[in-house]
This record gives C-alpha cells, structure tokens and sequence, in this order.
C-alpha cells in the first residue's frame, strides 16, 4: 500500500517527482490541454474519484495532500481553471466534505497538508469549515497569498 495520498493532484505541480512511487494520485479529472505557450498541461492521475468520496478504506495513509480548487471566479476555459480546477455549486460543503475524507483516510497520527490559495476566499473561511485545528502553516508566493498548513489527526 501507498503510504501518500494526493486527494486532488491535479498536473501534480507541487510535487518534485511526478511519478513518485510511494504516492496514489487522484483526482477528478483526466485531461490533456495545449496552452498558449505551447507547453502541455496534463491531469492523469492513478484514481478518479472525487475528493467528497475518496474511495479508499478509513485509515489507509500516513500523509494525504490536500489541494482543491481555490478559484470561483474563472471561465471554465481558462488557464487558472484547467491549470487549478473551479469551484462550482455549493462550494463550502464541497470543501468541508472534502477535509473529512481526507481525515477519514488519513492514519491515526498521520498528517495532513493543506494548500490554499487565498486570492478570491480567505484561508479564515476555509479553516472554518473543519473542526480539526491547525498546527503550523506558512505563506509563500510573490503576494503571500499561498498557505500551506499542516495538520495532525490525533
């Protein structure tokens, strides 16, 4: 068994080795696009299934990143939405569902990293959406407005 879980890795941008064998790659996604600089942009990830029902047994991973889509406001076919996902509907039940499997299959003891981007919703709102608190994050990017947070289930 995988000991990682990228519940939504999207191009798996993040990640130092794209094909990292000690990871499961999901997302709900699968999609290949040209952008406008000629460089391809693909979404293969191993599993398919959403990040709102993660069909894995409870307590299958030691660490599991948490990176869903932050943007609500951006046409469907545009760079920001293929590159990072939309959020669509009712977005904060989506998100909130979301950290509960994300929980549900992270071991007893294992950690969770969480990665936001607060351009168009504050972190505040999001971390509001789970019961569990934080407990380190940093912000990183030009205007800071990327948080990676980190989480531990007890």
């Amino acid at each position: 068994m995988k000991k990682v879980l990228d519940a939504c890795c999207g191009s798996r941008m993040m990640w130092f080795n794209k094909s990292d064998e000690r990871a499961t790659f999901n997302d709900i996604r699968k999609e290949s696009h040209i952008l406008c600089d000629g460089r391809t942009l693909d979404v293969n990830p191993d599993t398919m299934h959403s990040f709102t029902n993660l069909r894995f047994e409870d307590e299958s991973f030691n660490i599991v990143a948490f990176d869903p889509p932050h943007l609500k406001n951006v046409g469907d076919e545009a760079y920001m939405a293929k590159k990072y996902g939309k959020l669509t509907g009712d977005w904060k039940e989506m998100i909130k569902v979301g950290f509960s499997e994300c929980f549900r299959v992270l071991k007893s003891g294992g950690t969770l990293i969480f990665k936001w981007n607060e351009d168009q919703i504050r972190v505040s709102e999001i971390l509001s959406l789970t019961d569990i608190s934080p407990l380190f994050g940093h912000r990183s990017g030009k205007a800071s407005k990327t948080h990676w947070i980190v989480f531990i289930k007890d």
